[in-house]
Order: C-alpha cells, then sequence, then structure tokens
C-alpha cells in the first residue's frame, strides 16, 4: 500500500464557550450560486418565534463534502446503534425524513 505524503495535519481549538455546544432541532438552508447558508435554530411548543442560533456558510464543493461526512457517520452510528427512526412531518415542510436515494454515501 503506497502511503500518501500529501496529508496535511490540521490542529483545531476548540474553545471552552463553543466546545459547550447550541442544541437545534430545526435549520433553514438557503443557497446561492456561491453559497450554502444553513440557519440553526431550536423550535419549542407553545413557541411561535425562534432565533437563530448559529449561521453556518459553506462553498457548495464544502457542503457536498458535508453531506458525505454526516451521511458516512449516520450509517455508522447507525450500525452500532441501530437505525434512527424517522420524525413525525411536521417541521420539516416540504422536505423528506428520508434523504432522496444517492444522496449519501453507501
Amino acid at each position: 500500500m503506497e502511503e500518501n505524503k500529501n496529508i496535511q495535519q490540521i490542529n483545531i481549538e476548540l474553545t471552552q464557550e463553543v466546545s459547550e455546544g447550541e442544541y437545534a432541532n430545526f435549520v433553514v438552508v438557503t443557497h446561492s450560486p456561491a453559497e450554502f447558508v444553513m440557519d440553526f435554530t431550536k423550535i419549542l411548543p407553545g413557541v411561535t418565534k425562534a432565533r437563530v442560533h448559529s449561521r453556518v456558510i459553506m462553498a457548495p464543493q464544502h457542503a457536498k463534502a458535508f453531506l458525505a461526512a454526516l451521511g458516512d457517520n449516520i450509517k455508522r452510528f447507525e450500525k452500532k446503534n441501530g437505525e434512527i427512526s424517522a420524525p413525525a412531518q411536521d417541521g420539516f415542510g416540504d422536505y423528506p425524513v428520508t434523504p432522496p436515494e444517492g444522496s449519501l454515501p453507501n
């Protein structure tokens, strides 16, 4: 097996504030020719207004790589923990609760 010498190690710093994370159960995705914008929020029962807690902006190539990485991690999670049950359609608008065929890596 040939070793790839072009791999670069990146040290990622995680501050205490960011390490606490932010809960989100709803995301609005919009896009332009140059970027994808994901606004993460949480919808609470009985509350009619939600505030965006985090906005992530990615180039289209990075958004597609993110989709592949998320799909791979979901498959590994389900292999270890069992299938994730799909939530009710409420809150997901026109989007299917299961991704379209071929959008996740096999």
